[in-house]
């Protein structure tokens, strides 16, 4: 393309940012619009509006099906076992029951009805306790074992097919003998009570330290106003992250972000020997699984591959940081002693200084940045960015079925052949009952039945305002980010489903300098695991992965509240990855996939990769044309939000990103090193290895973090590095293919139909590299952030 011809494209795209504040008033139209008539929705198996007796009902349905199903396949003799009487029912089963369980489990988040809500639990429990015994069935095992071996006649992803039914077998220990199958069974009922005592401890935790005014300064007034007083008159600073983060980043008195560090880092001291007791539990478990140690089982089915390969990584990462990370800490060690005299630096001053130098070089105002993002006019953007990005079309279906009448359904169809694709329901405001995140639940996976292909459907949910005070709804710029990272697994629901966490991968850790915003979660009912994604307040931990059988209100609320307050205290330096664009990518991901097994499709793909198409999309937020396309000041909305404050939001969001990564590769190679080595002394390895990894700063004296870090009790063990992983290979893929046209149509599509749509049944280096052209590496993802600093 000549530099005219760009010149030429960039001012027509500037000049449609006035087309997208009208597409953004029509958007406004059809949301306000009441739903009279209930259409049908071609393709959609999923059900919307049950009763809870109707939702019971099918439950029941469902799993009297399934255990038809596997009693037919159990009962084909050996000698007659092929594809056709043993893989294709598994499969048909599979696609034509996950949009039925989901219409099941889904309404427990969503329905207007407490009973609903509680009928939905109900059967997601029983549901749950029948897909684990179908995975334990020795005699459907027997079946589909042998066509591992003599399935040469089956189609590439029919093998891929059968080797993830015998390997999830296996993994449930399957093929173990009677007595190994009552240990692994006595093992996992133990990791699981000591993982759930780990959390409670962390959650009824309720220490709590004194400070006078002059103690706190530098605090805002409301928030001081917020806190409780003691009889003397002193101000109460609760060990939760919500109140320990402010303090960390904004008190000017270096002795109080001291004394707040060290007592949050204390807490839970009992939790060391749990966490020890843990680890030692699941390298037996992995042994009697064949494995040399729990991080290489957890590594197995992942991208991945080996623990080794996750150390090379880490290492190699963090050692070309090294350079970068040192001048900013030199930077902010500058600073501290111009204004505290020769204190020494701590980590407990990351936080502070690290939000002082930004505020010095960015003079960035979130609030008045907010005033350019009215929900409606971001949503049209994001919908006109997919469309040239990946060729699509996106309609809403009027008068669909729904649950409340601010939920809408859109279609989405190729935009040259007009071939329907896909749908998604769009759930974004608040109400009582309500989930109180943003995710993005695959409803129904793609898959290919009988030559006929079954289209996918997923649900993206928020907990936006929609009017405040008789205006539109604004989004706070990491809402925005939030909600393209989660439309971004929506084209991917055509390959994958749920970014289950996510899976999916891990929640990032660094400094708590990014604006407040929203949660971020992701939600999936599937292979009998609650995959869920949270953005806390300070910090955004992404893709938790809870056992279905641990989950309830009461555990979910507990982890999460942990999870967020531990990560306050890691330390004083929680970084909230933005992930509202995140949002946006999971759609696309799951509409595109075009699997040919449910299996493959939604959002089950390996947890490594499925969160790489997400954080890819975050980069059209810090673009100056695509941040035009979906910004315009909300009181007149033809005026988008200006180049100079685009090139700062780029600029901003990588200063000091080093340091911020370093942290993140500490935690990760700590939950690494106590996975993949027994007898592990945890508090000596946190000692050496934080100033190792950060540049020489030390371990701040008399904390152990080990005692407050959920992600190895629950979720994330032996697989904490996946989230920069995913980052990584984001990061290469929009330097090579997009970084000179982020509205390269070819490359999107080549995006759309080599990466996404191939789905999990593919090897996702391979597919990596044939996209790319070459093998993926660091080196773009390091070229990002020094071009910056």
């Amino acid at each position: 393309m000549g530099k005219q011809e760009k010149r030429d494209r960039n001012n027509l795209l500037i000049a449609l940012t006035g087309a997208a504040a009208l597409l953004a008033v029509a958007v406004n139209f059809v949301i306000n619009k009441k739903h009279r008539n209930k259409t049908d929705v071609p393709g959609s198996k999923v059900r919307v509006n049950l009763s809870a007796s109707e939702i019971l009902k099918l439950a029941e349905s469902i799993i009297n099906e399934s255990k038809k199903v596997h009693d037919a396949v159990a009962s084909v003799p050996l000698d007659k076992v092929g594809y056709v009487n043993v893989i294709l029912p598994l499969a048909e089963l599979e696609a034509q029951q996950f949009p039925l369980i989901q219409s099941c489990v889904f309404p427990k988040w969503l329905a207007v009805s407490e009973d609903v809500r509680k009928a939905s639990a109900e059967a997601e429990r029983k549901i749950d306790t029948h897909i684990s015994m179908c995975r334990k069935r020795e005699d459907v095992y027997r079946v589909v074992k042998p066509l591992t071996v003599t399935g040469d006649g089956l189609s590439t992803d029919a093998k891929s097919f059968t080797r993830f039914l015998v390997r999830e077998f296996e993994r449930n220990g399957v093929n173990l003998t009677l007595s190994k199958k009552e240990e692994l069974q006595h093992l996992t009922a133990n990791i699981d009570e000591l993982s759930m005592q780990y959390i409670s401890n962390l959650d009824d935790d309720c220490g709590f330290l004194l400070f006078t005014d002059m103690e706190l300064e530098g605090l805002p007034p409301e928030f001081l106003k917020s806190l409780e007083k003691s009889e003397d008159g002193k101000r109460k600073i609760i060990l939760r992250s919500h109140q320990i983060s402010p303090v960390l980043e904004l008190c000017k008195v270096g002795s109080t972000r001291r004394a707040v560090a060290l007592s949050y880092g204390r807490r839970c001291e009992a939790n060391v020997t749990i966490l020890e007791q843990l680890i030692q539990l699941r390298h037996k478990l992995a042994r009697l699984l064949g494995f040399a140690n729990y991080a290489d089982y957890a590594t197995d089915v992942r991208m991945a591959k080996s623990s080794s390969k996750v150390f090379e990584f880490l290492e190699s990462l963090s050692a070309s940081l090294n350079d970068l990370a040192y001048r900013e800490l030199s930077m902010l060690k500058e600073l501290k002693k111009k204004e505290e005299g020769e204190s020494p630096f701590g980590m407990e001053d990351l936080s502070y200084y690290v939000k002082r130098i930004k505020d010095q070089q960015f003079h960035m105002n979130f609030g008045v940045i907010r005033q350019y993002f009215p929900i409606n006019l971001v949503l049209s953007g994001i919908f006109k960015i997919c469309q040239d990005l990946f060729g699509l079309s996106f309609k809403e279906v009027e008068g669909a079925a729904v649950w409340h009448a601010e939920v809408q359904l859109f279609s989405v169809s190729d935009l040259s052949s007009k071939e329907l694709i896909g749908y998604f329901y769009l759930d974004l405001y608040s109400r009582v009952g309500k989930y109180a995140h943003t995710c993005v639940i695959a409803l129904q996976n793609g898959s290919l039945n009988n030559g006929s292909r079954q289209i996918p459907v997923a649900l993206l949910v928020s907990q936006f305002e929609k009017e405040v005070d008789g205006h539109p709804g604004l989004l706070q710029f990491s809402e925005v980010v939030n909600l393209f990272h989660e439309f971004g697994h929506v084209p991917d629901h055509p390959r994958a489903d749920l970014h289950t966490r996510r899976n999916y991968p891990v929640w990032s850790m660094g400094f708590l300098s990014d604006p407040p915003g929203t949660a971020i979660n992701h939600m999936s009912y599937s292979s009998s695991l609650l995959r869920c994604l949270s953005d806390l307040p300070s910090a955004v931990y992404q893709l938790h992965v809870l056992p279905a059988k641990l989950i309830s209100q009461r555990n979910i609320i507990n982890y999460w509240n942990c999870v967020r307050d531990v990560h306050a205290n890691q330390l004083s330096s929680i970084t909230m990855f933005q992930g509202n664009l995140l949002e946006a990518s999971t759609n696309v991901h799951h509409i595109c996939n075009c699997a040919s097994f449910s299996k493959f499709s939604g959002l089950h793909l390996d947890p490594d990769f499925v969160e790489i198409p997400a954080l890819l999309m975050e980069n059209w937020c810090y673009e100056s044309l695509s941040l035009r396309l979906i910004s315009g000041f909300h009181q007149d909305i033809t005026k988008p939000i200006k180049d100079e404050l685009c090139k700062s939001l780029k600029k901003w969001r990588c200063s000091f990103s080093a340091l911020k990564l370093k942290q993140e590769i500490f935690y990760c190679l700590f939950d690494q090193i106590i996975h993949s080595t027994e007898n592990v002394d945890i508090s000596g390895l946190f000692k050496y290895l934080y100033p190792k990894v950060m540049v020489g700063l030390p371990l701040l004296g008399g904390i152990n973090p080990a005692s407050c870090f959920p992600r190895t009790a629950i979720g994330y063990e032996a697989t904490c590095y996946s989230h920069i992983w995913s980052e990584v290979f984001a990061a290469d893929i929009f330097a090579l293919k997009f970084h000179d046209d982020i509205f390269n149509l070819q490359a999107g599509l080549q995006f759309r139909n080599k990466v996404l749509a191939p789905g999990g049944g593919n090897d996702p280096l391979e597919m990596l590299s044939d996209y790319l052209g070459v093998e993926p590496s660091i080196q773009a993802f390091l070229d990002s952030r020094a071009d910056i600093n």
